[in-house]
């Protein structure tokens, strides 16, 4: 299954050197997320109702292209590595500047909390089959002479 979402730089995303500035990118990846689990009906109200949620061990983002006011970007959802049962996670996120061009690339490592126990836990399987369907990712790594 492939996912992605489509985003508008906003002024509020712009540092004083014009261009996105570095923790807008997590941003972008954590709405596209929060929208591919609302796609695959367990948005808020869905985890608010089971009390469970996402809790996020790593997150790390590799730039490289500016982005820019005005600009539309693509972020794309991919897996990485997944527990048979989606207790564990890794998340690859591609972003796409207007060009189509890859101008950054988001990893995130978490898992899922039980709310009420507070202790990780395993979500309902209705959502670790989705999850596992996701278009495989690769981590990135930056090329020699790039």
């Amino acid at each position: 299954m492939k996912f992605e979402t489509k985003i508008a730089v906003r002024w509020a995303d712009v540092d004083q050197n014009r261009h996105v500035r570095h923790s807008a990118y997590y941003d972008y990846g954590a709405h596209c997320r929060i929208a591919l689990f609302e796609a695959l009906e367990f948005g808020i109200d869905t985890m608010t109702a089971k009390n469970f949620g996402p809790v996020l061990f790593e997150e790390k983002c590799s730039f490289l292209k500016e982005l820019h006011l005005n600009e539309t970007v693509t972020v794309k959802v991919q897996k990485g590595e997944i527990r048979a049962d989606g207790s564990r996670w890794e998340l690859h996120h591609e972003i796409m500047n207007s060009k189509g061009e890859k101008a950054a690339h988001l990893t995130v490592k978490g898992a899922w909390m039980d709310l009420s126990a507070r202790k990780l836990t395993r979500p309902p399987e209705a959502m670790a089959k989705p999850l596992l369907s996701l278009e495989q990712g690769e981590p990135f790594t930056y090329k020699k002479n790039a």
